[in-house]
């Protein structure tokens, strides 16, 4: 297979520009439904301003874009073939000697390119802005009363009580009994001054509280106390209490084994966030695969009402596999696939078919 640079660059361009066009458009359309539903959401509240509605928006935006850029590709790719296929420059090109495989590799090469640059610098962006989100809808929106914190010490929990707010810290928890070991306890009034610290063996999760054992209470110029039990009042719940520390779209790729591995060193399961991350790494190829079915789709010679019929099917395909792509991110969420082949296996199955199908077209 030979590959021409100005037909390639002609190629790549066409594609870029009707790219960037599906991109932006789809940005608009998304920025515009999502203002809407928070302005819904928001409705009865009077303490929430119009300017942190927009900041909201565009703080989350760049994390919906990321999971619509294989859509934008898909499109983008169709948009492109539909119309040179449309101004016979395919035609042109087929007479010229080019096949199919290099009429579509700089749209390919782009894609993996696109691919590459969306988790290793615009994932981390999007990722940024979406943890300010995360926290202006927890603060505006959730009104969370506690928040959970993660890092190689330990874990770290900050709940507000009617008297003040406290901080808990254990070295680690037992996931199926919600038991921390060496838990230590400071305590804060409404003036948010310290006035106590609890030191226990354990804390354990009850119904709406914790009950600490073994507990040594100590405080400025207080003489230090000892009781066999100790309780503090709580929102979490053992369902809630993981989905408390940063969500996998919240976490960079470059953070994010080292969030795995201090995420199970503190007891917890790391089974949604390596999904996540294995997904990330699969993403150039996913978008490759977008790039042939495009192709697929749009380059043979269409008929009268064929164009439609084409770019149906080319959007029918890319939502099945966001669909697929689900199901099987589900499988591996309840432990059925392996996180690596739960990951993989869209992207690899529809590279495969749409690989199968240019060859059915191209040289069947």
């Amino acid at each position: 297979m030979r590959l021409h640079l100005t037909f390639a660059a002609y190629i790549g361009r066409q594609f870029l520009t009707w790219w960037i066009g599906a991109f932006a458009a789809l940005a608009m359309l998304i920025a515009l439904f999502d203002a809407i539903e928070l302005l819904r959401i928001t409705a009865s509240s009077d303490d929430i301003s119009f300017g942190v509605i927009i900041s909201m928006v565009l703080f989350k935006l760049p994390g919906l874009l990321e999971k619509a850029i294989p859509f934008t590709v898909l499109f983008g790719g169709m948009m492109a073939f539909w119309r040179l296929n449309r101004h016979q420059e395919f035609v042109v090109a087929r007479a010229a000697g080019v096949s199919a495989w290099e009429f579509l590799l700089p749209a390919v090469l782009l894609a993996l390119l696109i691919g590459v640059v969306q988790v290793t610098v615009y994932g981390p962006f999007a990722s940024t802005l979406m943890l300010r989100f995360e926290q202006l809808q927890g603060e505006h929106i959730k009104g969370k009363r506690s928040l959970a914190a993660l890092s190689s010490g330990g874990i770290w929990f900050r709940q507000t009580t009617p008297g003040g707010h406290y901080i808990l810290h254990g070295a680690n928890i037992a996931p199926n009994t919600m038991t921390l070991n060496n838990a230590i306890i400071f305590q804060f009034d409404r003036s948010n001054r310290f006035f106590q610290r609890v030191d226990a063996a354990t804390a354990q999760l009850g119904n709406g509280k914790w009950i600490f054992a073994d507990v040594r209470i100590t405080g400025p110029e207080t003489p230090v106390g000892t009781a066999t039990t100790y309780e503090l009042p709580t929102d979490l719940t053992q369902e809630n209490i993981q989905d408390s520390f940063a969500k996998p779209e919240t976490i960079s790729i470059w953070q994010l084994p080292g969030f795995i591995d201090v995420l199970e060193k503190a007891g917890f399961s790391g089974l949604r966030h390596r999904i996540y991350l294995y997904s990330l790494l699969a993403v150039p190829f996913l978008l490759c695969s977008m790039i042939l079915f495009a192709g697929a789709f749009t380059l043979r010679q269409q008929r009268r009402g064929g164009a439609t019929i084409a770019i149906t099917l080319g959007v029918s395909t890319g939502f099945l596999i966001y669909f697929g792509s689900d199901v099987v991110y589900a499988l591996g969420l309840s432990a059925h696939l392996p996180p690596i082949l739960a990951a993989w296996s869209p992207p690899t199955i529809a590279l495969l078919l749409g690989t199968g199908l240019l060859f059915h077209l191209e040289d069947g």
